[in-house]
């Protein structure tokens, strides 16, 4: 099957919001959970430090999961490939 300029455009949009995503994805996870111990301060009355490793990446990755989800719905409907509700 031979790829049109627009599925090189949509693929290109997509890996690039993936690639994204998991860099933010891999800063939350191990960058910030790594150095969260030198981060020694109170953040909303918990240590900084329990604050990521307990709510601060679950909140991330529920946002990144979401914002996934709303970017590949505009982009499928921007290249006219989203999916049909049936009734």
């Amino acid at each position: 099957m031979q790829l049109t300029e627009s599925h090189k455009q949509y693929w290109s949009k997509n890996l690039r919001m993936t690639s994204i995503l998991l860099a933010i994805w891999f800063v939350v996870t191990f960058v910030v959970g790594f150095y969260a111990r030198d981060l020694s301060f109170n953040f909303f009355g918990w240590p900084f430090s329990f604050w990521v490793g307990a709510q601060g990446a679950l909140v991330t990755y529920v946002l990144i999961i979401a914002y996934y989800a709303h970017y590949m719905n505009s982009l499928d409907k921007e290249y006219d490939c989203a999916e049909v509700e049936e009734d």
